[in-house]
């Protein structure tokens, strides 16, 4: 049984707490956050839970065997590196870190302590986007030409971070698990609303080797809640709402292809509409699947599908789309990914998606 403490029992934290009480082979023992009035929510569920207002004593605490953090982006990187510094095993809600060089000194601590360091890209764990993703490696879409999202609500304005590394972070970690080659440039453009405040929207362009682009919107301020995803390809479509408590995939038998047939006569485009199909998908609770994941990665050693080097990836877009923003959607090339260098973190997250 893996001992486990949670440091924030905030919106998400509250979430966690909950997963980890109904995982098979964990047990939350210590809870650690600022408000004395979130700790006694969690004690009321479980009064044997450890309650703390420094995860420092969490931390030190032998009963603790893997520390998930949810706190604020900016206080990630620290408090997982001391708990990996303390032999601690680290779940960190997303983002992993706030640039992708801590990414990589986390991975490097976990590896020279032979601890598991996951991030919390719950969306990787869905049915839904898992069935995408079989659909893309069985070839049922041909080639991928596009991905158009949006990611819209009213609210949260966060303090720390803005629309894009609040929202965008979701979107870029299902690409990084869909797409086998990583964008090569990115572009951003957005605005800030209200006066000392993030950027609360934001429209980001990913440019992928080929013809292949992907097009993100977020946004703090939309007065609907939507969260869509149109992938394109060249023999078949997709649709994913995950507003949908139910048919959240569609699979279109759509398609377009340049007609040359009439000699002599400019070529014209060609539709092709053969219907569409729901696909049955797994309803699991994505947040369930990842923490079972994490608890059998922390039992058997294996390395987790969304690694910390799946945070660095997901983080070194994040940072080019950071500038891009400040500069008006100037175009920003990102570093390759070949070779063993700070970006050189080859590999795919769908390589350790056996191990689900």
């Amino acid at each position: 049984m893996i001992g486990v403490g949670v440091v924030g029992c905030g919106y998400w934290g509250s979430h966690l707490i909950r997963n980890f009480a109904s995982a098979d082979g964990a047990r939350v023992v210590h809870v650690c956050d600022l408000s004395a009035q979130r700790l006694d929510v969690v004690q009321q569920g479980d009064p044997q839970v450890r309650a703390h207002t420094d995860y420092r004593d969490l931390i030190a605490d032998p009963h603790v065997d893997a520390v998930v953090v949810a706190t604020p982006a900016g206080t990630h990187f620290p408090v997982a590196l001391e708990s990996l510094r303390a032999g601690k095993h680290v779940l960190v809600a997303k983002p992993l870190a706030t640039s992708s060089e801590q990414a990589q000194r986390l991975d490097e601590e976990a590896a020279k302590r032979h601890l598991t360091l996951m991030v919390g890209h719950t969306f990787v764990y869905s049915g839904a986007v898992r069935r995408i993703q079989q659909l893309i490696s069985a070839g049922d879409l041909g080639e991928v030409l596009y991905y158009d999202s949006v990611r819209a609500n009213l609210g949260v304005f966060q303090s720390d971070v803005n629309v894009l590394w609040d929202l965008a972070v979701h979107d870029l970690s299902i690409l990084d698990y869909l797409l086998d080659v990583p964008p090569v440039a990115v572009s951003a453009t957005g605005a800030r609303h209200l006066a000392d405040q993030n950027h609360n929207l934001a429209f980001l362009t990913l440019f992928y080797p080929g013809s292949m682009i992907a097009h993100l919107h977020v946004s703090w301020v939309a007065p609907v809640k939507v969260r869509r995803i149109h992938i394109g390809g060249s023999r078949r479509m997709v649709a994913y709402d995950d507003t949908k408590t139910e048919g959240k995939v569609s699979l279109y038998d759509k398609g377009f292809a340049l007609d040359d047939s009439v000699p002599g006569g400019p070529p014209r485009v060609r539709y092709r509409d053969d219907g569409m199909t729901v696909l049955p998908c797994d309803a699991a609770e994505p947040l369930g699947t990842e923490i079972a994941h994490f608890v059998d990665c922390v039992g058997d050693g294996h390395r987790p599908q969304t690694d910390a080097r799946c945070g660095g990836r997901v983080l070194t877009v994040l940072e080019a789309a950071a500038r891009s923003l400040e500069e008006r959607g100037r175009l920003i090339e990102l570093p390759s990914v070949d070779g063993a260098g700070d970006v050189g973190w080859t590999g795919n997250a769908r390589a350790a998606a056996a191990s689900l």
